[in-house]
């Protein structure tokens, strides 16, 4: 049988009925994309439709092109949703309602892209259907009985990256609450039908507005009856509907219906309803049995004259991937058998919480309270692959969802500190920080329990920081920055100008305890280091005879005897082979100078002035040998070799996700570190993954400094590079290359293009007849909205969306094609930073990201300098 496509849509059926008044209490009947505030009576329906702009704050309402207008005035408009993953309706209806919900879509080309879209749609939290538009010109429909149980219902359209969402109508019809009765779960429709039709119903003839398609098969006999066809139960099937019948051509043969389910796991109901449309005779007779996949489920029945009689499933039918359901006439019946409807439902599970109650009307109320422009649709926390941004939640599979950390920084946040963050009380972490606020600081943040990070800085706020704060910063409970607002002073007076900074961190221990924390901050949240680099106020030119002082100076014989005699390649360069060695217990990776290499010896001398003078997040120089031809530098031994081959596909070990971030994090801090903490700084020229070293913790390290350039004293921003381009294609800064201007803003780029390889896992160039640039192809899957698809998929989807969006947006905006378009690297090191909290905070590792929140004008002063 083909059910399921003509259930799909209502296009190409005729509906007929006469329109009269009929009562539509508790009707809600949503026209999405009409002008706000219109409302009308649908002609052929009678039905009283009014705009969807009072339900939704987002999309695009357009029109269908006029050769695709249906007959209904509900399908004529749409809201489009070109913008956000997800965009939901917020509509009041009334709590513990049995309800018939109904989406309608009718693409209608109205884009004029001929393009048809699939994507998603969820009922509040949870998964309803997937919508698949097949044809242009017909409307599609999905529907649910559903009984909510809070006071409002959000319709949300997902975007899964296969096309724009978009709907059409949203229908709610409240039922009796004895109808369609099942142990567990929801009802999806799956099919509803009016068996011996030819036309299809809906209201007025069914006052639940239910649409009946016609349907037959070609080797059954269709019956009707002029008459009245009752029905005495709740479900009000319509006499219209009833009025019409199949039985086989065959008078022996039983009537068979069948369906695939195409999941195998899914679970069904079923309601078939019987009548006799036939006066029978005396000598004649009509009794049925009925069967499911050759058990007996019902039976046997006589259908009576003009009275509808329903076959319901109480229970769930058993699970299978096909249904054969039998409708046989018994031994000693007359006439073949019969049947009038059917509507089959799959059970579904929309059972997941939502976020506590109370949590989700405080961010409503600080989104309304500051006219935040962000698309927080839906539920804050649910489902977690679209949590809204700047947010993270707790995650319990028996507790609601509750808001743990809270960041708007840099929102344009104005007026007072917002009192219903107080009602957040589940906060760790709250971030205001970069905004305009006003006012005090007020009591009620020291009386959040939980918080552990607040950061207020950057603000215009003033007066007395409240003792509570002050006290819990001091216990190191809290960690506290109120740097750079109006007036805002510690426990006292505010006259004397010297209080007007709240000492952050007070009393943990001194500037070593506080350089550690900023450490952690800075270098992925999740290790803590010594600050290796020490000031120096005047750097001079390095010869070779000046390594002697610092590092290991090994003859080429010591390199022999720490390699074995070479034995073991780890890798190839244009500066010549690395080698694995050992310096007694300790491995080294020996890099070798090439005779062959033409720019061997420049690159040795380069590489050797760089790494005597920097040290964090850079591969460490162990020693170096120089005799005559014979050049060879030892470095520490990276144990997990280059990041390249870990994203290859070829190694069996996935990294994972939060992984990814914090390998890119340590890259990003090491070409900030050049780009920065250098005096003068210094630009790689060869950012690449294959230059990004992992060692045993998978810690990254930039290596290969061979190409480096030092930025001259003399304040330009640029050097020139005298026709000469170097680097690595793929990777290279396309504006470096027509200009031969090489600036910190060319690592930028080559940054991005890694980025965009450890997000995706794919090639920088893929291999077809394409040759598809990675930028180029992220592009067209973020045109899609198609995050899923861009990260690597051997994820298999295990990332937090957020931090996996702002990952992706780090990379594209460092990829820009203009260089004045590209964030400088400390600011792509704080960008990191969010993405890397966000994902910790997911994962409810709170002793990773408890340090966040340090000042930074405090770190600023700590910037190291060159060694």
């Amino acid at each position: 049988m083909g059910w399921f496509k003509l259930f799909c849509f209502l296009g190409g059926f005729v509906f007929i009925h006469l329109v009269h008044g009929q009562n539509q209490s508790g009707f809600i009947s949503i026209d999405c994309g009409s002008p706000a505030n219109s409302n009308y009576s649908e002609a052929f329906t009678g039905i009283n439709y009014i705009s969807d702009a009072a339900f939704i704050d987002t999309g695009i309402s357009q029109k269908i092109s006029a050769i695709n207008k249906g007959s209904f005035q509900q399908v004529w408009n749409l809201r489009s949703f070109p913008e956000g993953i997800r965009n939901c309706y917020n509509i009041s209806i009334t709590q513990g309602t049995k309800y018939l919900i109904r989406g309608t879509f009718l693409y209608g080309n109205y884009d004029g892209l001929s393009k048809l879209p699939q994507f998603d749609i969820h009922l509040g939290v949870n998964m309803w259907d997937t919508i698949n538009i097949t044809v242009m010109s017909l409307y599609f429909f999905t529907e649910l009985i559903h009984v909510p149980y809070q006071n409002y219902l959000q319709i949300c359209l997902v975007n899964t990256g296969l096309g724009m969402p978009f709907i059409s109508a949203i229908e709610l019809r409240p039922l009796n609450s004895s109808t369609y009765v099942s142990n567990f779960g929801s009802l999806a429709l799956s099919y509803r039908v009016d068996v011996g039709s030819g036309t299809a119903y809906r209201y007025p003839d069914d006052v639940y507005d239910r649409i009946w398609l016609p349907y037959s098969e070609n080797n059954w006999t269709n019956l009707s009856t002029s008459d009245t066809v009752t029905t005495n139960n709740s479900y009000k099937i319509p006499s219209v509907v009833m009025s019409t019948a199949s039985t086989p051509i065959n008078v022996s043969a039983p009537l068979k219906l069948s369906w695939y389910t195409g999941n195998a796991t899914s679970e069904y109901y079923i309601c078939m309803y019987f009548s006799e449309v036939v006066k029978l005779k005396a000598n004649q007779s009509r009794s049925l049995n009925i069967t499911v996949n050759g058990k007996h489920a019902y039976g046997p029945f006589t259908p009576k004259y003009l009275e509808t009689f329903k076959v319901y499933s109480k229970s769930i039918l058993e699970i299978a991937p096909k249904y054969d359901i039998l409708i046989s006439k018994i031994e000693n019946s007359t006439l073949p058998p019969i049947i009038n409807a059917v509507e089959v439902y799959s059970v579904i599970d929309l059972s997941q919480s939502r976020t506590d109650k109370q949590d989700v009307d405080a961010v409503t109320n600080i989104k309304s309270t500051y006219a935040l422009q962000r698309n927080w649709e839906g539920d804050p926390c649910l489902p977690r692959a679209y949590s809204w941004a700047g947010l993270n939640c707790s995650y319990d599979s028996i507790k609601p969802s509750r808001v743990t950390s809270l960041n708007l920084s840099s929102s344009g946040l104005t007026g007072v500190i917002s009192t219903n963050i107080s009602n957040l009380v589940m906060l760790q972490y709250l971030d205001l920080s970069n905004n305009s606020l006003t006012g005090s600081v007020p009591d009620f943040l020291s009386q959040l329990q939980n918080l552990r990070v607040l950061n207020l800085e950057k603000n215009q706020l003033t007066g007395t920081v409240p003792t509570g704060l002050i006290e819990k910063s001091k216990n190191n409970s809290l960690l506290l920055s109120v740097d750079a607002n109006l007036n805002v002073c510690g426990s006292g007076s505010c006259k004397n100008k010297n209080n007007i900074v709240v000492p952050v961190v007070a009393s943990v221990g001194g500037l070593l305890i506080l350089s550690l924390i900023v450490a952690a901050v800075l270098w992925g949240l999740r290790r803590k280091q010594k600050d290796e680099n020490k000031a120096e106020s005047n750097i001079q030119t390095m010869t070779i005879e000046s390594l002697e002082s610092i590092q290991q100076h090994f003859t080429f014989a010591d390199l022999i005897r720490i390699t074995n005699n070479f034995e073991r390649i780890l890798g190839k360069g244009g500066f010549g082979n690395v080698y694995h060695g050992y310096i007694n217990d300790t491995q080294v990776a020996v890099k070798v100078l090439s005779l062959s290499s033409a720019q061997g010896f420049q690159q040795f001398q380069a590489e050797v002035k760089l790494l005597m003078r920097v040290h964090r997040n850079l591969t460490t120089l162990v020693g170096y040998c120089y005799e005559g031809t014979n050049m060879g530098l030892a470095y520490e031994y990276m144990a997990n070799g280059d990041l390249d081959a870990h994203l290859s596909g070829k190694n069996a070990n996935i990294l994972s996700w939060e992984t990814r971030l914090n390998i890119a994090m340590d890259a990003a801090q090491g070409l900030e570190y050049l780009h920065h903490g250098c005096k003068p700084p210094i630009i790689h020229r060869d950012v690449k993954t294959t230059n990004i070293l992992l060692n045993e913790n998978l810690q990254a390290k930039l290596a290969d400094f061979g190409l480096s350039k030092i930025f001259p004293t003399d304040g330009d921003t640029q050097v020139s590079t005298l026709s000469h381009v170097a680097g690595t294609p793929r990777y290279l800064d396309p504006e470096y290359s027509i200009t031969y201007k090489l600036t910190e803003k060319s690592d930028v780029y080559s940054f991005g293009i890694a980025l965009l390889k450890i997000i995706t896992g794919r090639p920088v160039i893929e291999r077809s007849h394409e040759n598809t640039h990675i930028s180029q192809w992220v592009r067209i899957m973020l045109d899609k909205g198609d995050i899923q698809n861009i990260v690597d998929p051997r994820l298999h989807g295990d990332f937090n969306a957020n931090s996996a969006w702002k990952a992706i947006e780090i990379a594209m905006v460092c990829v820009s094609s203009t260089s004045t378009n590209r964030p400088p690297m400390s600011e792509v090191v704080v960008k990191l930073k969010e993405c890397l909290t966000s994902e910790l905070a997911e994962r409810g590792d709170e002793s990773n990201y408890s340090v966040e929140m340090v000042n930074m004008n405090m770190i600023t002063k700590l910037n190291p300098l060159a060694r």
